[in-house]
């Protein structure tokens, strides 16, 4: 029986759905790192409304200053 196989996000190489495939679902390193570099450039996002940062009604839980969560 073969190992089921992925595509690479990134370039849809054929990816092995192995434990020695490293990267998956990536082939390599780079199209991991490109995928990555999307993401932040926002260049791949999750459909939903924006939310303004400065707004505390969107903030979710308070954090104090010293980074810990206000109970």
């Amino acid at each position: 029986m073969s190992a089921p196989v992925a595509h690479c996000p990134t370039c849809k190489r054929e990816v092995p759905w192995v434990e020695a495939s490293t990267w998956r679902p990536f082939c390599s390193e780079r199209c991991r790192m490109v995928d990555l570099g999307a993401w932040f450039s926002e260049a791949r996002v999750i459909p939903g409304e924006s939310v303004d940062p400065t707004d505390p009604a969107t903030q979710g839980e308070d954090v104090l200053e010293s980074g810990r969560r206000q109970s």
